[in-house]
């Protein structure tokens, strides 16, 4: 996987995609992670930037290193700003699922309906399209939208969210809307259901400190695979 120092410290870049795997089961809670050798391989970079890497999520707490033994994944849960409930993903995770992220395409569009994403953006908005899979099989189909004035270098390894810090905008507010709808043809092929296949469809908004709308996020979960499953610590 390719990195690049036009995007920041290399370190912090991998420490990133391994967090990503690690919340996201590909690698899973109490087995290690790839060796140090692996891991400078597979990023083509030094041992000190790997180790820096593994120095920071050590410190964080996700993984312990042990001499002669490896790094170990000892937690692989993140805590979260949206709710005090755990996320979605993290639920299955825990459940011994493992989630894959597929970017699709990303681009800026411009209004070409009368559409709510343009209607909410004033006519253009950076489009990100996404493709989750549930063990290997597609699953949850997302299509993002954000303000047009967010760069776009390279979004395959990242959470929607870890983008949009990046960008040095806070999110403060959301808003979620649940509803059992067929999804765009395209989707439902995405996704290798039937058409017409009722889905359930979440709607999200997401808003900085000062009340600006920063994402307008359409998806389609094929709850037939899997429920939509909510845990809350008390």
């Amino acid at each position: 996987m390719n990195v690049s120092r036009k995007k920041g410290p290399l370190y912090l870049q991998i420490k990133n995609i391994l967090k990503d795997r690690i919340l996201h089961g590909v690698y899973p809670i109490h087995t290690n992670i790839p060796s140090e050798p692996q891991l400078e391989d597979e990023f083509n970079v030094s041992k000190i930037t790997i180790r820096n890497a593994i120095k920071e999520l050590v410190q964080e707490g996700y993984l312990e290193t042990r001499s002669g033994k490896g790094t170990k994944v000892i937690r692989n849960t993140s805590a979260s700003k949206l709710s005090k409930g755990k996320r979605f993903t993290e639920v299955l995770v825990e459940e011994g699922h493992t989630i894959q992220k597929q970017l699709l395409q990303a681009e800026v569009v411009l209004n070409e309906e009368d559409t709510e994403p343009f209607r909410l953006f004033g006519g253009q908005c950076l489009r990100i399209e996404r493709l989750y899979l549930l063990d290997n099989v597609p699953y949850i189909h997302y299509t993002n939208y954000l303000t047009a004035r967010m760069e776009h270098s390279d979004l395959n390894v990242q959470s929607l969210y870890d983008f949009i810090e990046e960008q040095d905008i806070s999110l403060e507010k959301f808003r979620d809307q649940f509803a059992v709808a067929k999804a765009p043809s395209h989707v439902e092929d995405k996704l290798g259901v039937k058409r017409g296949t009722p889905l359930l469809k979440r709607l999200r908004y997401s808003y900085d400190e000062t009340g600006n709308l920063i994402e307008y996020s359409e998806g389609f979960y094929n709850t037939e695979m899997q429920h939509y499953i909510v845990n809350y610590d008390v």
